[in-house]
């Protein structure tokens, strides 16, 4: 079964990001790599602070 991730990430700037995604790991990698989300693109690095997992993404985006 497939779960689904919201994520807290901190930004090199101190600000926060919130997202989700199916794919945690590559989806920090996207940010990191300045090819995600344009706000974290020029924030970058960014790491890890929370994450929740969801039995689907609708959960998951309505808590995003």
């Amino acid at each position: 079964m497939r779960s689904f991730y919201l994520y807290i990430v901190k930004c090199f700037d101190g600000s926060y990001y919130v997202g989700y995604t199916d794919n945690l790991n590559k989806r920090l990698s996207q940010h990191n790599a300045g090819e995600a989300d344009c706000y974290t693109a020029h924030r970058k690095p960014v790491e890890l602070v929370a994450t929740q997992i969801f039995k689907t993404r609708i959960e998951a985006f309505r808590a995003e």
